[in-house]
């Protein structure tokens, strides 16, 4: 190039900018020219294009190409003892009485609300109230401050005390219909 292409004053070779105007000038010794001119993105989405599809192929080779047959695995481990007191996964029956967690146990429950204890305990009899008239069995406040798996300051109100987590998993379709929240927890004093 001998000339700028804006104001047409003469050019040095290597020069990158117009001494006259300021304009950066293309070249092979101008900064940046490495790169490419056009194109470049068009390679860059073919490899991108590749790699995803390499990625795709490779998962469904490992997952053996079952297409819609999914194994539902259940862990069944639990606790050294099972829990033991008047609670137990929710009956039918649903009249018991608002009851506390068993002293000293530890478990998996399902949480159908977290009300601050801020509130009040009131609000948790009402809301656990509430639970039992929508028949989901033995109903319960616990005081998560007392336990260390849980986050403190809150009122827990809880329906069963399970040995497992699957136990309780298998419990919360009939909690969620109540509380559309509601969650397995597990519970260590």
């Amino acid at each position: 190039m001998n000339h700028c292409p804006r104001c047409g004053e003469e050019l040095a070779a290597g020069q990158e900018y117009c001494v006259e105007c300021g304009l950066r000038l293309p070249g092979p010794d101008a900064v940046g020219s490495t790169r490419d001119p056009g194109g470049g993105w068009i390679r860059r989405s073919a490899v991108g294009l590749v790699v995803a599809a390499a990625g795709a192929a490779l998962a469904v080779a490992a997952t053996g190409g079952t297409g819609g047959t999914h194994t539902l695995l259940t862990a069944t481990g639990g606790f050294a003892k099972a829990p033991t007191g008047g609670l137990s996964a929710p009956s039918a029956g649903g009249k018991s009485r608002i009851v506390d967690w068993p002293a000293g146990q530890d478990g998996w429950t399902i949480t159908l609300a977290s009300l601050p204890q801020t509130g009040g305990r009131r609000a948790a009899v009402e809301r656990a109230r509430d639970a039992r008239r929508h028949d989901l069995g033995t109903v319960g406040i616990l005081d998560s401050s007392q336990y260390a798996s849980l986050h403190p300051g809150y009122w827990i109100v809880f329906t069963g005390v399970f040995a497992s987590e699957a136990e309780a998993s298998s419990a919360l379709p009939s909690a969620r219909a109540f509380a559309r929240t509601a969650s397995v927890r597990r519970v260590v004093p």
